[in-house]
C-alpha cells in the first residue's frame, strides 16, 4: 500500500505532467520534435509562432521533462525526450477518435428517430 502523502506527491507530479499537454501550441511542438530537433527560432518559423511564444512553450515543456537541450555554442537545440510520448499521444488520438465516432453515431439514431 502507497503512503496517502506519497500518492498524493504522485498524483501531482502526472497532473504537472499532464498540465504541459493541455495546450494545442505545445502538443505541436512536441509532434513536430519527433520529426527532427530544432533551435527555437528555427522551431518558431516552422509553426509560424514568434520566438517569445515558442521559447515560453518550451521552457513549460523542459521543466516537466518532455524535451531536453543540447548546447552547441550559442545555439540550444531542442529535443524530444522520449518517442514513447508521441505514442502515448496517439493512443488520445485514438480513444477520442473512437469517442467522437460514438458520439456521431447517437446524433445519428436520434435524427433517425425524429424523422
Amino acid at each position: 500500500m502507497i503512503a496517502p502523502n506519497l500518492q498524493q506527491e504522485i498524483s501531482q507530479l502526472e497532473a504537472n505532467f499532464c498540465a504541459a499537454l493541455s495546450d494545442p501550441t505545445r502538443l505541436l511542438i512536441l509532434y513536430t520534435l519527433h520529426t527532427k530537433s530544432f533551435n527555437v527560432n528555427d522551431l518558431a518559423a516552422e509553426l509560424g509562432l514568434n520566438q517569445p511564444t515558442t521559447s515560453r512553450h518550451l521552457k513549460v515543456l523542459r521543466e516537466r521533462g518532455l524535451v531536453t537541450t543540447v548546447r552547441a555554442g550559442t545555439i540550444i537545440t531542442y529535443h524530444l525526450s522520449d518517442s514513447r510520448l508521441i505514442q502515448a499521444l496517439d493512443i488520445l488520438r485514438s480513444v477520442m477518435r473512437e469517442r467522437l465516432s460514438y458520439q456521431a453515431n447517437l446524433i445519428n439514431e436520434i435524427s433517425q428517430e425524429n424523422i
